[in-house]
């Protein structure tokens, strides 16, 4: 995760992350310019919408080994440094602040150990917005600041923000071992098909028991549920296509090439296009699927033979 704390005594390399919005632009042109001529590593992800530009740095920053020699930081602008800053702060130990004077940056860095800089490229001018990045790239963590009054901090202060550091590194992990019902679930996929509610999915008339909520159109991705004990009769699609199972347990045969895989909670499959498959659901289940083109079904067999393959199979 994201590195805690650059000693004086021992200080890493800094690399700087660097991005902004059509607003910060031209400040970040200019900060990474100056970054530059301090001959510190910069990666400049140019511009794109402030969004993208947060979260974008924010994982990186957040991804990084804080065992690595070289310490990553971030530095987003856009119009007022609020919105990059918001969208950084997204990742497990990400502490973006938004700085309009040094003040800020040198508050910033002594309490929260800030590692990513946000600054406005409307309202901050250029010199102003230099002496703020020097203030981020120089100050330690729990350095004399304007809040302590430019006094070292008392002892039970240090002490306090000692822990802090790796309690703040904690927020926004996954807790293993706590998510019985995927309530808290991080990922985006179960948490996009929690939200929906059932009058949004559509019956499948040609798979019965089968209902499906499209996403996106072309190439088409969608949720499926398929209720317990349905069968989807021998088909194959034009496209191939991944599926991950939110809920609930299957069976796939792959008939072309006489594979067969019992899928669960978490599981992954991917059918190439034309592959002829049966499937057998043994309880209510729900999985996304991404076909890497439009959607469609060409059945190979109805579902009498379906079936009676099945029940063949299971006599064996």
């Amino acid at each position: 995760m994201a590195q805690q704390e650059a000693t004086a005594t021992n200080p890493r390399r800094v690399k700087i992350i660097a991005g902004a919005d059509a607003f910060g632009c031209n400040l970040k042109d200019t900060l990474v310019a100056h970054l530059r001529s301090l001959n510190i590593e910069v990666e400049d992800l140019e511009t794109n919408k402030y969004y993208s530009v947060g979260e974008e740095i924010g994982r990186r920053v957040s991804q990084a080994n804080t065992d690595d020699p070289v310490e990553i930081r971030g530095l987003v602008a856009c119009g007022t440094g609020v919105g990059v800053g918001i969208f950084a702060n997204k990742f497990p130990g990400v502490y973006a602040a938004t700085c309009l004077t040094p003040a800020d940056a040198l508050n910033a860095r002594s309490i929260n150990n800030c590692n990513v800089l946000a600054v406005s490229g409307m309202s901050t001018a250029p010199e102003v917005a230099l002496d703020i990045l020097n203030t981020f790239l120089n100050t330690p963590f729990k350095a004399p600041c304007p809040a302590s009054g430019s006094n070292p901090w008392p002892e039970d202060i240090q002490s306090f923000l000692d822990t802090s550091v790796h309690e703040m590194s904690e927020i926004g992990k996954t807790k293993s071992g706590n998510n019985t019902d995927g309530a808290d679930s991080p990922c985006f996929i179960c948490s996009l098909a929690k939200s929906r509610d059932q009058k949004e999915f559509t019956p499948v008339d040609i798979m019965p028991g089968a209902s499906m909520k499209i996403l996106r159109q072309t190439p088409t991705s969608a949720i499926v549920r398929f209720t317990a004990g349905s069968l989807e009769p021998a088909h194959h699609h034009t496209f191939g296509h991944d599926l991950v199972v939110i809920s609930g347990s299957k069976c796939v045969w792959n008939l072309t090439k006489g594979d067969k895989y019992e899928l669960g909670v978490g599981d992954y499959l991917f059918t190439p296009a034309g592959d002829v498959h049966r499937v057998k659901y043994f309880e209510d289940t729900e999985f996304f699927i991404k076909w890497d083109g439009h959607w469609d079904l060409f059945l190979d067999e109805d579902l009498a033979a379906a079936n009676a393959a099945i029940e063949k199979e299971n006599q064996k």
